[in-house]
């Protein structure tokens, strides 16, 4: 079959009929030209074990899988492809209104116990349904089909009738029973011998007292191996508790209902349906067996599931393709620009080198904060978090954040002057908050007001396990906008990864996930509520940091020496990287202050190094490395012998937690990558300038 047909691959009967069928000639044209979003609803209906039916298109023609033909009868095969309208007739009429207003709303339904009059093979009868529905989307989110699914229950109704009629006799006889309180008579009941359903009486403490002959044909075991049993003898052990629950509350006077599942005598799995009554001091009760019922929803279930499966994968599809083309536009970007580079340098001509530096910079920095994004949502990033005082972040960034939203929306910042500092990562905190005023804005598009607080929190016992956070002491940083708001099943899904509501495109579904992650990742928590029509506010609670907030030191650059200047220094620095290119640039770099650089390509390499009597005053390693022993764990070896050993980790995916103790005390710093040269240099000559004077002074081994 040619590949623009393979979804039509399988499916029993109906998957050959639809291959062989001459689709060209009708309104739906070739199958090759169907819409990617039909062609994987009709592959997962037609391969499906359970009733299924794809409904397309304005007039729902019908599509169907093979569990699908028995109820069809004589509809089989020529409703194939024809509005199911015309193919049931008045039957579709019973049940068409909520299968329209999907169609309209998008909402999907589980209708049980459908009552749906129906003509096979000549013959009207009243038939009973369980009936599910789910929407099939276009590319731009529309509502173009249907996916219904369902199980005929028709016999299961009669018998749940014919049980009932049973237990209402069963009720009267256990009376009599009661009164009579003979044996004699229960034997003589008709009914206790002949009845399909299992029938017991139980005493109060569990025990069979009395079993009727429908236990050896559903069950396989005879009264004599059931009576003076615990009824737990023969229940699954996980619902042991349930059973006795029930048996004890008629104790009290309840006609308790339950489900359980029994072993058979042979070693497979029953369901049993039970209803009981209390008489005198024994337990009556009736049990129909429901095995086949549980059997069908399970596997509904399971194709349900996989059909969620694969709407989530084409979701993930569609966010790898758009940062694909992000990142092949800022590589494409970075490679212009040191070929135009190197060609600038072969003809001598430096007059615009400095254009070309400027963007391949430019393009790697975008590309850097992409990738911190994703490393954001995934909770992965390395954080930096520190002493930061929000207000005053805040105020720093109002006149970038009026820029970003245009002169339609009004920003206000609303201070608290008792506030607390917080313990977070500034930088990313300042992208958390660009963002979410970003979101404000597309929310507002003809103007609105955003509105910035800050405020302090305590979150006691209670309400840490109501907000899903540690007790303790927050700040808490608030956005709100006038915007158009969230419906509830928008804003209950909004920090959910690759949610979004923009066009395809338009938007990843990362934005709010990204957020989400970096509250939690920084001890804290993030909140929305929204109202359709009012607007959004978005929380996000920081823990507070106990010491006063300092003001932080310029950037790096403040600390490092002009690039070029070559500083009086002869610290020689191990440098541990899997990436050549990584170590040939940072040792050249180093190289260039004075630096001396020794090199190794895996842990067990630098280990090598670190325990000869070679003089190291630094070790500058990336955390993922080859061989079995990451960064932090060599560190860790290198320190048995050179315990004062300043260590600076480079990284640019690891949890925050392997560094919860790099600090001036340690001697220890983490770098994220991709970082500047100067960034680099800094972080050295702070770890140098706080170490101990021996700190390339090494301990014996031992003999």
């Amino acid at each position: 079959m040619h590949n623009k047909q393979s979804f039509l691959l399988g499916g029993g009967e109906i998957g050959a009929r639809m291959r062989a069928h001459d689709w060209a000639a009708t309104s739906l044209g070739p199958p090759e030209t169907w819409p990617q979003s039909l062609k994987s609803a009709i592959s997962t209906c037609i391969n499906s074990p359970v009733l299924g039916a794809v409904l397309w298109g304005p007039e729902l023609r019908m599509f169907y899988n093979d569990a699908y033909i028995p109820a069809m009868a004589e509809r089989h095969p020529h409703a194939l492809g024809r509005p199911v309208a015309e193919v049931w007739g008045e039957s579709w009429d019973t049940v068409a209104q909520p299968f329209w207003q999907l169609m309209d709303t998008g909402e999907g339904f589980i209708h049980n116990k459908v009552e749906l009059p129906m003509t096979r093979h000549g013959q009207r009868e009243i038939t009973y349904w369980g009936i599910t529905a789910s929407p099939i989307r276009g590319e731009d989110g529309s509502v173009v089909g249907l996916y219904n699914q369902g199980f005929e229950i028709t016999s299961r109704i009669i018998a749940e009738r014919e049980r009932d009629v049973a237990e209402t006799q069963l009720r009267l006889v256990n009376v009599k029973l009661a009164e009579e309180v003979t044996a004699r008579t229960e034997e003589r009941n008709l009914m206790w011998d002949t009845a399909p359903d299992l029938m017991l009486i139980l005493d109060f403490k569990g025990i069979f007292r009395r079993v009727n002959p429908a236990w050896t044909q559903v069950l396989g075991y005879s009264a004599d191996e059931l009576v003076d049993h615990h009824i737990n003898e023969f229940v699954m052990p996980e619902d042991h508790a349930e059973t006795v629950a029930a048996y004890e509350s008629a104790e009290y006077g309840q006609h308790p209902r339950v489900i359980n599942r029994y072993r058979h005598k042979d070693g497979s799995l029953r369901w049993i349906s039970w209803a009981a009554a209390p008489a005198g001091k024994l337990t009556y009760a009736t049990g129909r067996d429901i095995t086949q019922d549980k059997l069908r929803e399970t596997e509904l279930e399971s194709t349900q599931e996989q059909l969620r499966q694969s709407l989530k994968m084409e979701a993930v599809g569609q966010l790898t393709g758009g940062l694909a083309h992000d990142f092949n536009n800022l590589l494409t970007a970075i490679t212009a620009s040191l070929d135009l580079i190197s060609r600038r340098i072969e003809q001598n001509r430096h007059d615009d080198v400095g254009r070309f530096i400027s963007a391949a910079k430019e393009a790697s920095s975008r590309a850097a904060s992409l990738t911190h994004r994703l490393l954001a949502f995934s909770r992965k990033q390395t954080l930096a978090p520190q002493s930061v005082d929000p207000d005053q972040l805040i105020e720093g960034m109002l006149e970038l954040i009026c820029r970003t939203v245009g002169p339609l929306i009004t920003v206000e910042h609303v201070g608290d002057p008792t506030r607390w500092a917080a313990l977070v990562d500034p930088s990313q905190l300042e992208n958390v908050l660009l963002n979410l005023c970003i979101n404000a804005r597309d929310a507002m598009p003809d103007g609105g007001r955003i509105l910035i607080e800050t405020h302090n929190v305590v979150c006691d016992s209670e309400q840490a396990v109501e907000r899903d956070m540690p007790p303790g002491e927050y700040v808490r940083l608030r956005v709100s906008d006038t915007g158009s708001g969230m419906s509830p099943e928008v804003a209950a899904r909004a920090f959910d990864p690759f949610f979004t509501t923009k066009p395809i495109g338009m938007g990843t579904g990362l934005g709010l996930s990204m957020i989400y992650g970096f509250a939690k990742q920084s001890g804290g928590q993030a909140q929305l509520t929204s109202i359709m029509g009012q607007g959004t506010q978005v929380a996000i609670c920081l823990p507070r940091h106990v010491e006063k907030t300092r003001t932080e030191q310029p950037l790096a650059e403040a600390l490092a020496p002009p690039v070029g200047e070559v500083s009086e220094v002869s610290e020689t620095i191990l440098i541990i990287d899997d990436e050549p290119t990584v170590r040939i640039l940072v040792a050249v770099a180093l190289q260039e202050l004075g630096y001396i650089t020794l090199e190794a390509e895996t842990a067990l390499a630098g280990l090598v190094v670190l325990q000869s009597d070679q003089p190291i005053g630094l070790l500058l390693t990336d955390v993922s490395l080859p061989g079995g022993m990451n960064g932090r764990e060599l560190a860790e070896a290198a320190r048995v012998t050179r315990p004062h050993l300043p260590v600076l980790f480079m990284t640019g995916y690891a949890a925050h937690a392997l560094f919860e103790d790099a600090n001036a005390e340690t001697a220890m710093a983490v770098l994220t990558k991709p970082f500047p040269i100067a960034t680099l240099v800094s972080n050295i000559r702070e770890l140098l300038q706080s170490s101990p004077a021996d700190a390339d002074w090494m301990e014996p081994l031992p003999a």
